[in-house]
């Protein structure tokens, strides 16, 4: 092989290197819709994380009510819930798909999860599924096989029995290594649940009490658990909390989420922190924004940055993208997402454009 051969041979090789290496920037976005107002059930879209571009929208998966999505850790399965009471014994369901690309190809449903199910939280390890019913005041939690399928006879935690004189309303849950987390809007406060015996059994701390009807919905965990915030929906306020040394949790500070001036109704909805940690934000049905904190990394505490209007109405989850470059908001009553640039530095927003949704509520990120 003489000089120019092996030069040119080694000028192809390095060049198909180069395209098989080539990052991508799009990856899919799954969201959640009700479906009484034109929608069919699941949708998924390309997201490109250089311009924030939404395309190629298409129908995932045909499936009544799915107000909230959560993919599974290895990313191969999602889960949906059905928020309804029309399932056998006046139920809603939890239904899990395999991924397929963009589309999603259903294993198999279950009814055990009491009236109007609205949230699913997942382990890290992919074997347990906590699904929240509203109405029904509720836990469900499902052994999930090894090919992603819901297994039968959950075990089923009673919220209802818990409080006589308030109504639960079981919204958000979530497992961690100190165990599952449960807020229930009706009983003002954030219960805790821990595996003994193969079965979840109340922790030894008692729940985490919220102020009188301040209905906490949804809530997340900084600096590895060492805080929790909780966003409550019905007095529009955020509280945090410290972890002690034998991890339970007490008070540090309750804030409001609403502008002074504000004089009208608003009721929160979802919590997200930043992927460094340094900001939290959280949604404002009524005002119609999105507050913005930013977070003390010594203390846990919160410092008003300002609040972003959603361009929409009723903001319901938002959802931060992989490359913590953008914030994505689902606005149910005005049927559009909204996607925001975000300043890493500041932590504040910037529009930059919507897609026409009919009743989005829910955004997951696959990757």
């Amino acid at each position: 092989m003489n000089k120019y051969h092996a030069f040119l041979l080694i000028t192809i090789l390095l060049g198909t290197d180069c395209q098989t290496h080539e990052p991508s920037t799009s990856t899919t976005l799954f969201v959640g819709t009700y479906t009484e107002n034109g929608s069919e059930g699941i949708y998924s879209y390309h997201f490109d994380s250089n311009s924030g571009e939404l395309t190629q929208k298409q129908l995932a998966a045909k499936i009544g009510n799915p107000s909230f999505v959560k993919v599974s850790p290895d990313k191969q399965f999602l889960y949906a819930v059905e928020e309804t009471d029309t399932y056998e014994n006046s139920s809603g369901g939890v239904v899990a798909f395999r991924i397929d690309g963009d589309s999603l190809v259903k294993i198999n449903a279950n009814a055990t999860v009491g009236a109007h199910p609205c949230h699913i939280g997942l382990s890290e390890d992919g074997k347990f599924l906590a699904a929240s019913s509203y109405t029904g005041g509720s836990v469900s939690i499902f052994r999930i096989g090894t090919k992603g399928e819901l297994l039968p006879n959950p075990q089923f935690i009673d919220h209802r029995v818990l409080d006589t004189t308030s109504i639960s309303h079981a919204h958000a849950a979530k497992f961690t290594q100190d165990g599952l987390f449960v807020a229930d809007l009706g009983l003002d406060a954030v219960l805790r649940y821990m595996l003994r015996n193969n079965k979840w059994v109340p922790y030894e701390q008692p729940p985490l009490a919220m102020a009188p009807k301040a209905g906490p919905r949804h809530f997340t965990f900084g600096q590895e658990g060492e805080y929790l915030y909780v966003i409550n929906e019905l007095n529009a306020t955020i509280t945090v909390l410290q972890r002690n040394t034998d991890r339970s949790y007490t008070e540090v500070e309750t804030l409001s989420t609403l502008a002074e001036d504000f004089t009208g109704e608003s009721f929160c909805a979802d919590i997200h922190l930043s992927g460094d940690g340094q900001f939290l934000y959280g949604s404002n049905r009524g005002e119609n924004t999105i507050v913005i904190f930013r977070v003390d990394q010594n203390t846990g505490k919160l410092s008003l940055v300002g609040r972003e209007p959603v361009k929409g109405d009723w903001p319901r989850n938002f959802a931060l993208d992989p490359s913590d470059n953008f914030l994505l908001v689902a606005n149910q009553r005005s049927n559009n997402i909204v996607v925001f640039k975000r300043d890493k530095t500041a932590g504040t927003l910037r529009f930059l454009h919507e897609v026409a949704l009919p009743s989005p509520v829910c955004l997951e990120f696959l990757e």
